[in-house]
């Protein structure tokens, strides 16, 4: 697909499913056939849980999209690299994770391998403290490995697939359209509320309701959702008849929420513009979408704050968000598909490069960069 004409139709191709969201995956096949991949996606990942999933696919087994949301996402070894990479910038797997360790890896071993993929390339697309979005293209064994050739195919389209998943704001809205196909929406790792002008409750995700029957942060009064803090609801009000009023012209905005066990949460509102509220499917009433969550995941890119500042490499901070979240040197290591060795390795540089000496500290230190309102 060198010919500039067929160059010119595929860009064509992605400018159209703008327009028309039932075009995603046949654009995928064709700039998979581009850059000589079997199958392709994109992608959004939470930049600090490191949950995620698929919004459109080509070429991936509908069983293997759901594995991913339910289970490979966190131990996708390319996600804490690619968080790294600049917006447009394009890498292989090999760029991001060394090959050794890939092939050990539970990730390859149970999501790539069954299907047939022994590599992949990946470029950044867009990057905000609410996730982070990135279009992949996995290629078999008859293809090979991901060379020059075809990181320098993707350069060519990267452009213009950026400007198709930002136009109209559309990146604001991406985890709110994937949220809503079905059960995708209970796996977003906040409460989820999409409501009207009036603070009206359209629909909550799982996250949402049980929040609601806990009571301790957010109630129900009337159908309204109301946050338990009455300073937070006043703002969120306020939000909302601008949101009603502009049309979801306004940006992204942040209401602090204290509940009444005294646990700080923070409270994104993005207003819907009515193209989008009619998109989301979550109801045509709704003029925002309300998303609640612990003080901890309201960063900028926590990651990538963490790695430049302490000079960790892309394995160190793998590891180190792995102590975090799966548990001791044991644990890390099977989820990594590396020795306990090579763990304990990269934890004492890890305990050398923060000036920390147990994991139970680094814990703390991540803690204090997650929450501003730790002093």
């Amino acid at each position: 697909m060198s010919n500039p004409m067929h160059i010119s139709s595929l860009i064509g191709d992605i400018y159209d499913a703008i327009r028309d969201q039932s075009q995603w995956s046949a654009v995928l096949g064709r700039a998979a056939q581009f850059v000589g991949a079997q199958a392709g996606a994109l992608v959004w990942r939470h930049p600090v849980s490191r949950a995620g999933g698929f919004i459109h696919t080509f070429g991936i087994e509908p069983r293997y999209v759901d594995l991913y949301a339910e289970h490979y996402a966190k131990l996708d070894p390319a996600a804490a690299p690619m968080l790294l990479c600049k917006v447009g910038e394009v890498a292989g797997m090999s760029d991001l994770v060394p090959h050794d360790e890939l092939l050990k890896s539970r990730f390859y071993q149970g999501w790539m391998q069954p299907q047939g993929f022994v590599d992949a390339v990946q470029a950044s697309l867009d990057k905000s403290p609410a996730s982070s979005v990135h279009l992949c293209f996995m290629r078999n064994g008859k293809c090979g490995t991901v060379d020059n050739t075809t990181r320098n195919q993707l350069r060519l389209i990267v452009p213009h697939m950026q400007r198709a998943v930002l136009v109209g704001k559309r990146v604001d809205h991406i985890t709110a359209q994937a949220a809503t196909f079905g059960d995708a929406l209970d796996r977003i790792g906040a409460g989820l509320f999409f409501v009207d002008a009036r603070g009206h409750i359209v629909h909550a995700n799982a996250g949402g309701q049980a929040m609601l029957a806990e009571g301790a942060l957010v109630r129900t009064r009337g159908g309204k959702l109301t946050p338990c803090d009455a300073k937070a609801e006043r703002g969120l009000n306020e939000i909302l008849r601008s949101a009603e009023s502009t049309d979801g012209a306004v940006r992204r905005k942040a209401v602090s929420l204290t509940g009444r066990d005294g646990k700080h949460h923070v409270a994104h509102v993005l207003p819907l513009p009515a193209g989008a509220r009619r998109r989301t499917g979550a109801g045509y009433t709704a003029v925002a979408a309300v998303f609640v969550q612990k003080t901890a995941f309201d960063m900028r890119s926590l990651q990538e704050v963490i790695a430049r500042f302490y000079k960790l490499t892309p394995t160190e901070l793998r590891v180190l968000f792995a102590i975090i979240q799966v548990g001791g040197v044991p644990a890390v290591a099977a989820a990594m598909g590396i020795s306990g060795s090579t763990v304990k390795t990269h934890l004492s540089r890890l305990f050398a490069k923060t000036g920390t000496d147990r994991q139970a500290d680094l814990v703390k230190l991540v803690a204090s960069y997650a929450n501003p309102l730790v002093a």
